[in-house]
């Protein structure tokens, strides 16, 4: 096992892998990394899953028989992911009898049903029953039209990921249709425990976009603020985590069993080769959060990140100051934000027409 992986989940971080296929399901190299690199959890995404059916022939036997059942490509794609996540929570099960919250592995709703309410609530109840394990997620956009999408979840008592969260303005807001969710629960007699729910604050590509706004301005003091604005704004988050499982109404839910929303940090590779490639794993750890890492980034810790505690508590209004500066030198970060969840979704979108793509073609293989 690697020792700073270990010293990383030691620090109260739960690792978890973005990535899946079903080459790492049935070679044993998902328990391997359990078993070898603490991972205890993953996440997953349309463009994973293009990626691991383009990529392997495991899929090949079901995409021929769903073909000869005549089954389209949408049916397809639901059948090969479902399984996958199924296989996956399977594996990942150990973990969830032992631990309050890990062991999870998330799927995401259709993207095209990003700003659609009832279609979101639709496709999320299909996906919990497909997958039909405790211990699955079911990622939901932050858009306006998701927000009531997660409360009716967790309503209905389906564990919810919620994605594409990039302010601490709409985290509140999903922080508060999970709390939302957790009430509606508790009155119609579900236990609460049973529910779990994580949130993912996006990281890396809020740098990538801030950056560039810092280098138009072109200034010394500008430019000393690059790379800086992620984790000050992941700082804004974990503030509001901090303030809302403080409050009575969330201590109300507690004492009736119900599990906090996790601050989940997604989006953790780096992008800028300048910067430490585990900067975003290094300078956010905190205990009872998830960080959940491309394995380029699980295995560059392994050999050289490094640990120095809870670097996060308490931090909130130096994040709010950095920002604050952000904006003094002539970048408006509120603008960077809306842009950056706009094209969240857009690229949310873009990557389920690949995975559609990239299936229609192996069932267009096995047809030839």
């Amino acid at each position: 096992m690697s020792d700073r992986l270990k010293a990383l989940a030691d620090a109260g971080v739960s690792i978890w892998l973005d990535d899946l296929s079903r080459e790492r399901i049935e070679t044993g190299n998902l328990a391997e990394l359990v078993t070898d690199r603490s991972v205890v959890g993953v996440t997953t995404n349309p463009t994973i899953f293009a990626s691991a059916i383009a990529n392997g022939e495991r899929y090949d036997e079901q995409v021929r028989k769903l073909v000869a059942s005549g089954a389209d490509v949408t049916k397809v794609v639901f059948e090969l992911t479902t399984e996958d996540v199924r296989n996956a929570c399977d594996v990942l099960a150990p973990v969830a009898e032992r631990t309050a919250h890990d062991g999870r592995v998330s799927i995401e709703v259709e993207p095209d049903l990003a700003n659609d309410t009832e279609g979101t609530i639709a496709s999320a109840r299909a996906l919990w029953a497909a997958v039909e394990r405790p211990n699955a997620l079911i990622k939901i956009p932050a858009t306006s039209e998701g927000l009531p999408a997660i409360t009716t979840a967790i309503a209905e008592g389906i564990s919810v990921n919620v994605t594409l969260i990039f302010s601490e303005e709409r985290y509140r807001a999903v922080l508060d249709a999970y709390l939302t969710g957790l009430e509606q629960a508790r009155e119609a007699g579900r236990d609460l425990s049973t529910i779990r729910s994580v949130a993912s604050f996006f990281v890396s590509r809020v740098d990538t976009e801030v950056d560039k706004r810092l280098e138009k301005v072109g200034t010394d003091e500008a430019l000393a603020l690059r790379g800086k604005a992620a984790v000050a704004n992941a700082l804004l988050a974990y503030g509001a985590f901090e303030e809302v499982t403080a409050s009575d109404r969330w201590r109300s839910l507690a004492e009736a069993g119900a599990h906090p929303q996790r601050p989940l940090w997604a989006s953790t590779g780096v992008k800028n080769p300048d910067y430490s490639d585990t900067m975003y794993v290094t300078e956010l750890v905190v205990p009872g959060t998830v960080n959940t890492m491309p394995e380029k980034t699980l295995e560059a810790f392994a050999d050289h990140g490094e640990v120095h505690g809870d670097v996060v508590t308490g931090r909130a209004a130096e994040g709010r100051a950095i920002l604050d500066r952000i904006n003094e030198v002539g970048v408006d970060f509120d603008d960077a934000l809306l842009v950056l969840e706009t094209d969240g979704v857009d690229k949310f979108k873009k990557s389920w027409v690949e995975l559609v793509e990239t299936v229609q073609g192996q069932m267009d293989q096995a047809t030839a």
